[in-house]
């Protein structure tokens, strides 16, 4: 495993994030244990996770599903653990947002849930533009709140000053390290630092953006501003939901996930095939490996349903593409073509 530190942080994490949002809805408990077994095998100690993801289930499902694997093998102090907090947890005009209220109530939830006194990476799983972001909280918790309307002057965001008081108090009581963002525009991470160093702190030093080779919108303003500002980038859905996941996600019954796609991009996802067949690699482990040749990339978020899932993206660590298979790739899956505004203006 090979390993780099988080943003300007001297937190070290491996080239590769262990994403949970399989974890209880897509994998078992059981097969969830398995894979952060084997990740921790494998060098894996940087798991990601959300007090959201497994909602459908139960609020807090996977976060809960770590915490029983933490209690049983005693492996808090060997990971380095990521959760986020945004979304509605509840019915009440309360239990969303980044306020310092919602703050205090999430992080206490999400400690009692992974079983551990800590969380190392507390992130902001989205900017707070003002409530409702949802439609209201029952959209995603069940019942009927359609009429539900926030009155208008709860309609703006939570302010920094808000939010960088409530970090500092939950860093300086022990329960967060570092803070995170996730879904932020470029402007957002510019903002947030700033009024972080107002304060005197250290503020974000990761961003979670929606970045593969199908997605390259952050190379526009993103990439800049992380570069910039010492902010590591966690690229989710490295894979571009399937696009290029070839061979490797299936149902269970070797029929292959994911597989109804437009003319062009079918037609991208086959050229990009024959690539990584003349390589003699698998399409999601050169998917990976071209993020990992992004300096201001951290570690991509893998989700992983099985064991061989999570083997096959550990190889991108170690695959090297050069000059000319980098150039290739841009053919069949051009991005912005340079930082704005240099991408659309002189």
């Amino acid at each position: 495993m090979k390993f780099t530190k988080l943003g300007r942080s001297g937190l070290k994490v491996s080239r590769i994030c262990l994403g949970t949002m399989n974890f209880g809805t897509k994998a078992t408990e059981e097969d969830s244990h398995a894979i952060m077994d084997r990740a921790l095998e494998l060098g894996i100690n940087f798991f990601d996770t959300a007090n959201r993801y497994g909602v459908e289930i139960e609020n807090g499902y996977t976060e809960s599903i770590i915490g029983r694997w933490i209690e049983k093998t005693g492996n808090r102090d060997k990971i380095v653990l990521a959760t986020k907090f945004f979304g509605p947890m509840g019915p009440g005009a309360n239990d969303e947002g980044l306020s310092l209220y919602h703050m205090r109530s999430a992080i206490d939830a999400s400690l009692r849930r992974l079983k551990t006194d800590r969380i190392d990476l507390y992130q902001m799983h989205h900017i707070d533009r003002g409530l409702p972001h949802f439609k209201s909280p029952a959209t995603y918790l069940g019942g009927d709140h359609s009429k539900l309307v926030y009155p208008p002057h709860l309609r703006p965001g939570t302010t920094w000053d808000e939010i960088w008081q409530g970090y500092a108090q939950l860093i300086t009581a022990g329960k967060v390290l570092y803070a995170g963002s996730s879904n932020f525009a470029a402007w957002n991470v510019a903002q947030a630092n700033e009024r972080a160093a107002s304060r005197g702190m250290f503020g974000l030093i990761s961003e979670q953006s929606k970045y593969s080779l199908v997605t390259r919108q952050v190379e526009l303003e993103m990439v800049p501003v992380c570069r910039e500002y010492g902010v590591g980038i966690l690229p989710w859905s490295p894979l571009g939901g399937g696009v290029l996941a070839g061979d490797s996600l299936n149902d269970g019954n070797g029929r292959r996930a994911g597989n109804e796609y437009d003319a062009e991009t079918a037609a991208k996802r086959e050229q990009f095939s024959r690539l990584c067949r003349s390589l003699g690699e698998e399409p999601p482990v050169v998917a990976l490996a071209w993020l990992l040749h992004n300096p201001v990339v951290t570690a991509p978020i893998i989700g992983p349903r099985t064991i061989p899932q999570l083997e096959s993206a550990v190889r991108a660590i170690d695959l090297s593409l050069d000059e000319a298979t980098m150039s290739a790739i841009d053919t069949i899956f051009p991005g912005p073509g340079d930082q704005a505004p240099e991408a659309y203006a002189w």
